[in-house]
């Protein structure tokens, strides 16, 4: 059966709690410390209800989600509203067993169609992760700052990479 990429609906929610799950236990790609449980999954994806800048979209095979992006405000004060915060999240299963190149790229492309109207999109990179960095090149995202030793996770401090793009 063939990927799908289409707008994430609250049906979905379990499953990317369910992936991102993953990537707080066993990654410092998130700061999150524990994994949160099905209500918190449910109640995060009520932001997404209606249209603007804020969306979410999500990969689809086989009637199972594999991988999901969305875009969330950079800061609550009003002079932000034309700013995003973007992150993507893709199945690790897949990613370790069986890659499917265009996966991120597609959900990324979906969902920068449907934020055009934003001024500024950014994404914050734990790294080292050569990966999402090169993702976002493909989207015209440049490294504008290098926050050093900003997290902590895993017995270790962690640098982020502020990627920053026009809309």
């Amino acid at each position: 059966m063939a990927m799908i990429i289409r707008q994430a609906i609250a049906d979905d929610a379990l499953a990317i709690g369910a992936i991102y799950n993953h990537y707080i236990e066993n990654t410092v790609a998130t700061f999150q410390l524990a994994p949160h449980s099905d209500t918190y999954w449910q109640d995060w994806f009520t932001q997404f209800a209606g249209s603007g800048p804020h969306q979410c979209f999500v990969a689809e095979e086989n009637g199972q989600v594999v991988g999901f992006a969305y875009s969330l405000p950079y800061n609550t004060k009003g002079g932000y509203d034309q700013t995003v915060l973007t992150s993507i999240y893709v199945d690790a299963e897949i990613l370790e067993k069986a890659p499917r190149p265009g996966l991120g790229t597609g959900i990324y492309e979906a969902l920068f169609n449907a934020i055009d109207s934003i001024h500024r999109i950014y994404a914050w990179i734990a790294l080292p992760n050569e990966a999402s960095i090169n993702l976002h090149h493909k989207f015209c995202f440049r490294q504008v700052a290098t926050l050093s030793e900003i997290g902590f996770k895993h017995g270790r401090y962690i640098d982020v990479a502020v990627m920053e793009r026009p809309g």
